[in-house]
């Protein structure tokens, strides 16, 4: 009878304190998933990860010998990068790229409005101390793409995986809290108030299907280290326009998506041991994560009110649309257009967001990818 209760009292006596937090912080991350409805596909499953990756005695994550059912998730999706790949196919079948074909020289946007994440990691490298591969994995936050800053992360800052992503995607769902007030610090009403005229193009179906393939090829050879990410992107959005795949679009942008999600999620949830999370550096990581993501703001807006120095008053931008070069699609879009109507009831900005927006989805995979190759040399 001793022996058995003992056995039921084991686990109740070696928890600690630290254990206790995690749990704590973990039923944050779910309330916020549930009660705040940000990034729930993500969120919760972590939230619960983190729950049982830190139950004592527990042998979720198992042994060296014998890993347990978290630990080969955590090894087969996370460090192969599989998970991360997966959803690109998901994001790729979601994403309309005829509004950036329509006007794309805003392409330009995708890139510029990604020097937030080099802000960031100058932060993290000369002013609190992180070593180059951590700060830089810490910038990539800043993509607003959760997949890259997992892919990058999991190569070069493995000790910092699960707050990197808990971050990453927290500040992607706040999207809608965090650029108004960046934007209106930034910009006059007036600026907010000006007018794009929507000049759409009707761009030929094969231009749709030749589009993900050409950026694949153009990518991949001149940034090798991205191929993965471009490919796996582009070709979800090749499945979309091909026109012959309806049934696997659809299946890639709920079935896979969800799917691959909650597995990723749960994933993540087995690095958040307390010993590695309770750390002073994941307040860090959320600071500078929050700089990355302001900075990625800023430099968009500035940029597009740099242009608007060169250009004639009825072609001028409306310095929000920079603001959309981050990935983070496509809220950051909807929260531009928000805004602009806010101003101006008249204000239809949208096609021209949308295509900011869009590129900056490829812009942050190409980044990444600049950044994992330059990681793979140091």
């Amino acid at each position: 009878m001793e022996q058995i209760l003992n056995y039921f009292s084991a686990g109740i006596g070696s928890l600690s304190w630290q254990q206790v937090v995690m749990f704590v912080i973990g039923g944050i991350l779910i309330w916020l998933a549930t009660a705040k409805n940000y990034e729930p596909m993500l969120l919760l499953p972590i939230g619960f990860g983190a729950i049982l990756v830190n139950l004592p005695l527990a042998v979720v994550l198992g042994t060296a010998e014998h890993p347990g059912a978290l630990q080969i998730l955590f090894d087969c999706g996370i460090m192969t990068e599989l998970f991360p790949l997966l959803i690109f196919i998901g994001v790729g079948a979601m994403i309309d790229f005829t509004p950036l074909l329509e006007r794309p020289w805003l392409l330009v946007f995708g890139l510029v409005a990604h020097s937030g994440i080099f802000i960031a990691a100058l932060v993290a490298y000369y002013c609190f101390g992180f070593d180059l591969k951590e700060a830089l994995s810490i910038g990539v936050i800043g993509a607003a793409d959760g997949p890259t800053a997992i892919v990058v992360a999991s190569k070069h800052a493995q000790n910092l995986l699960g707050q990197i992503t808990v971050v990453a995607y927290s500040y992607m769902s706040l999207v809608p809290i965090i650029m108004p007030p960046v934007i209106k610090l930034l910009t006059t009403k007036k600026e907010r108030r000006i007018r794009i005229q929507a000049k759409n193009k009707n761009i030929p179906k094969t231009a749709l299907i030749i589009f993900p393939v050409a950026v694949t090829l153009v990518v991949s050879l001149v940034i090798p280290d991205a191929a993965a990410l471009i490919g796996f992107l582009m070709f979800g959005n090749l499945i979309r326009e091909c026109g012959v795949l309806e049934k696997l679009s659809k299946s890639a942008q709920n079935e896979l998506s969800n799917i691959v999600t909650l597995l990723l999620g749960i994933s993540v949830g087995a690095s958040m041991t307390a010993d590695k999370f309770l750390t002073p550096q994941t307040l860090l990581v959320m600071v500078l994560g929050l700089i990355a993501f302001a900075g990625d703001i800023v430099c968009g807006v500035l940029f597009a009110k740099f242009l608007n120095l060169f250009c004639k008053k009825e072609n001028r931008l409306n310095p929000m649309i920079g603001a959309c070069g981050i990935s983070a699609f496509p809220m950051a879009s909807r929260t531009v257009q928000k805004l602009a109507l806010e101003e101006d009831d008249q204000n239809f900005i949208l096609m021209h967001a949308v295509s900011a927006n869009v590129s900056g989805q490829i812009g942050s995979v190409i980044i990444g990818g600049i950044i994992l190759g330059f990681l793979s040399g140091v």
